[in-house]
This record gives C-alpha cells, sequence and structure tokens, in this order.
C-alpha cells in the first residue's frame, strides 16, 4: 500500500512548525530566559538552534522519508533489528510526553473558560496562586480538561495527513503568528515596555555559565522535537521532490521566531508593570492575569492569550500522538481511526495519575517528585536526550549513505552535518543528561 504524502511543502513546513511550536516556545521559552540571563542565553540558545539542533532536526526528517516509515521500523530498515529499540524508547517517550502534555493542554483549556467568566481577572498574587491551586486540585475537572484536550487532538490525528495534521497546521499557524503580533504590539506599547525589550535582547556576558550553556542546549533540543521520532514520522509522509535541509531550516526558522515573538510578548509586560521576571513556571497561569488586568479591554486580551497557549499546545499534541499511532498501523496493518482512538484512550488512562497529582494523589511521591513530575522527568531529562544521542549516532554512523542522499547537501554542509551527528550531539547531549541526572 502506498504511503500517504502531504499535500505541500507549505502544509508539511507548517504542520512541523506546529510540532516544534509548543507550549516549550510560547510558555517555557521566557521563564527560563529571565531566568538564565536574558539576551545571552538567547543567543546561546539560538546558536544551538541552528546548529546542533538542525543538524538533528535533518537527521530524523531524513531517516524518516528514506525508511517511508515510523521510528521503530525505520531504525530496523536502515540498521539492524536490535535498532528497533531506539525507535521503541521514541515511542515511549511520546507516550509519557502526550500523557503529561494533555494534562497542561487541559489546564490552558481551563484556564480559557476562567478567562471568558473574569475569575482570572485581579491584581492579588495570592489569590491567582490559589485559584490556580483549586483547579488543578479539583479531580473532576482536571480530568474533564484533561479529556476534552485529549479529545481534541484525536479528532486532528485522526483525520490523517492531509486532512487532519496538514489542514490544521494551515489554519492554526497563521493564526497563532496573528495572535501573537497583536499581543506584542499591545506589549511595546506600554510605559516603560523598552526595558523589557532590552532586557531580552542585550547579552550580558557575564551572566553566562556552564549551567546556562546546558540548559539552552536541551532547550533547544526541546523546542525542536528532536529525539522522540516526531520529526522522521512526519519525514516519512515526505515525497522526494522536496529539498529536506530548505525545509529543515524553515522549520528551525519558524520555532526560533516564535520563541523570540513569545519573548517580546511577555518581557515588555512584566517589565512594564515591575513584576517579577523570573516568576518560573508561574509566569503564564499566575503573572500574566495581572498584566491583562490593567490594560484596556485586559478580559478580551486574557481570552486571546489562552486561546493562543491552547494552539501551541495542541499543534505539539498532534505531533506526540502520531508518533505512537503510528506504530500500531506500520507494523501491524492496523487502521488509522482504529489505532487513534485506542491510543487515545491509553494515554488518557496514563494521564489520570498526572491529573490527580496535584489533588488527591498529592501525597504519592518518589524521590520528592509527585507522579506528574516524575513522568516529565522520565521523558525530558532521560529518553529524550537519549533519544538525540541514538539518533545523531545512528545518523553519522549506521546510516549515513541514506540519510546524506536524502539530505543532498553542499561538501561543507555535509562534513559539518556527519561531525555533528557523530561527534558533536552525542558528546554535548551527553553533558546535558549527566547534569539533568
Amino acid at each position: 500500500m502506498q504511503r500517504t504524502q502531504w499535500g505541500s511543502r507549505l502544509g508539511f513546513i507548517l504542520a512541523s512548525a506546529g510540532a516544534t511550536v509548543g507550549l516549550g516556545s510560547i510558555w517555557k521559552f521566557p521563564y527560563v530566559t529571565a531566568m538564565n540571563g536574558g539576551g545571552v542565553f538567547l543567543l546561546v540558545y539560538l546558536a544551538f538552534t541552528f546548529t546542533l539542533g538542525l543538524a538533528l532536526l535533518q537527521a530524523e526528517l531524513a531517516i524518516g522519508r528514506a525508511a517511508g516509515c515510523g521510528a521503530v521500523g525505520a531504525f530496523a530498515r536502515l540498521g539492524s533489528r536490535r535498532w528497533k529499540l531506539l525507535g521503541y524508547s521514541g515511542v515511549l517517550c511520546c507516550f509519557l510526553v502526550f500523557a503529561f502534555y494533555s494534562v497542561v493542554g487541559g489546564w490552558t483549556l481551563g484556564y480559557l473558560l476562567r478567562a471568558v467568566d473574569g475569575r482570572v481577572m485581579s491584581d492579588d498574587m495570592s489569590a491567582l496562586g490559589q485559584l490556580f491551586g483549586q483547579y488543578v486540585g479539583n479531580p473532576v475537572e482536571a480530568l474533564l480538561t484533561h479529556a476534552l484536550f485529549a479529545g481534541l487532538t484525536l479528532l486532528v490525528v485522526v483525520g490523517g495527513v492531509q486532512q487532519g495534521i496538514e489542514r490544521a497546521g494551515k489554519v492554526l499557524m497563521p493564526l497563532l503568528f496573528l495572535l501573537m503580533l497583536g499581543l506584542i504590539a499591545r506589549a511595546l506599547t506600554l510605559p516603560g515596555a523598552l526595558a523589557g525589550a532590552e532586557a531580552l535582547f542585550r547579552p550580558d556576558f557575564s551572566r553566562l555559565t556552564p549551567a546556562m550553556l546546558v540548559e539552552a542546549l536541551g532547550l533547544a533540543c526541546f523546542s525542536l522535537s528532536v529525539g522522540a521520532g516526531c520529526m522522521l514520522a512526519y519525514g516519512s509522509y515526505l515525497g522526494q521532490d522536496t529539498r529536506l535541509g530548505n525545509s529543515a531550516l524553515w522549520v528551525t526558522g519558524l520555532t526560533a521566531l516564535t520563541s523570540v515573538l513569545a519573548g517580546l510578548m511577555i518581557f515588555p509586560a512584566i517589565y512594564a508593570f515591575g513584576l517579577d521576571p523570573q516568576a518560573g513556571p508561574g509566569l503564564t497561569y499566575m503573572v500574566m492575569p495581572v498584566v491583562f488586568n490593567h490594560l484596556p479591554y485586559g478580559q478580551l486580551f486574557a481570552i486571546v492569550f489562552f486561546i493562543l497557549l491552547l494552539m501551541a499546545a495542541l499543534t505539539s499534541a498532534v505531533s506526540l500522538l502520531e508518533v505512537v499511532v503510528i506504530l500500531p498501523i506500520d507494523e501491524f496493518g492496523v487502521s488509522r481511526r482504529k489505532a487513534t482512538l485506542a491510543v487515545t484512550a491509553l494515554v488518557f488512562l496514563a494521564g489520570v495519575p498526572a491529573a490527580l497529582s496535584f489533588g488527591p494523589l498529592a501525597d504519592c511521591k518518589l524521590f520528592g517528585r509527585n507522579i506528574f513530575e516524575l513522568m516529565d522527568y522520565a521523558a525530558c531529562n532521560i529518553l529524550l536526550p537519549l533519544g538525540c544521542i541514538g539518533t545523531a549516532l545512528f545518523a553519522g554512523r549506521v546510516a549515513w549513505p541514506a540519510v546524506s542522499d536524502q539530505l543532498r547537501l553542499s561538501a561543507w554542509a555535509e562534513a559539518w552535518m556527519r561531525l555533528s551527528c557523530r561527534w558533536l550531539a552525542p558528546l554535548l547531549i551527553g553533558v546535558v543528561l549527566v547534569y539533568n541526572l
């Protein structure tokens, strides 16, 4: 049976950019940048993104198109059966990430409803913290929004490549950028906003540390969705007429652009109102409502902001679910509809303990982490770096002839690509893995 392909190069680029542009870019990038020196961290992050990150992205796309199947089959087809373990590791990583990511996507749904009814409009950080705690600690609401978000993702993936994933990408990505530009325009007109923009773009090299380098490389790999097979799966739907190197550069550029725009959307507003730029993960859910409460038509801006977060979460969730769904389709011939329904049901069940980790299961901890945090740690701090290392070694040392044939790079670009895959990426990401442990 002939494999389904993307309907257009633009559709592939937008869908792939949607996979990489998730809560990591819009939610995680601004607070990680603020906590690691602002402009200097941005500079290092961009350097890693357009070097090692781009090389790993190209490697995944090339492996996927060369093999014409998902991660498990691709590593076996271009290498040997023992390499299937790397593919299964990627599938497990995506399964775990989607299980708790669906919970976070559900939070975004819940906060969108709270923006609509006005409950998030407050100046009191303590009250906003209580609001967040009450919501995530309520088992009924947490499970309901988790189920709704998983259901939204299912609806996109069950539609297939062209009618589901590609069509959603063509609509959601342009709309996402338009919403971000609107919020940036408003943020930059606030009194004192230029101080925030300066903090984002002016590098202070005195704040450059080894820990910051590790953090920047980890975020670059995370934001490009490499190491878990997402881009490999998307690459398997590419026709031979698409230039992989050029398309990978577009996806990388859009991902980096979104991160910078997210910083421009949040940094000026934070500085304009004298809020703490190092508020950490609570920056989105507990600090941004304070900003909106000071704006004309603030509730409208709050609604738009959480719609934006929801779209970002959905585009990434689609790629995570697709990696898992493609396994029973490729390996066992299961129909897309049955595979998507079954996998989504399993992911929802796996996410139930994560959804209850801040309520009834809050006291269930191991190594000081609750179930949600353990799933996050196992997937993002162990499986994802291992996947990056394995994919780089596989591309550079096992399947290089097929990868080189698919990429068709210039001599200097090919030399850099092979050096990155054989040596630089495994060594540097190995440092990230050890540091995170």
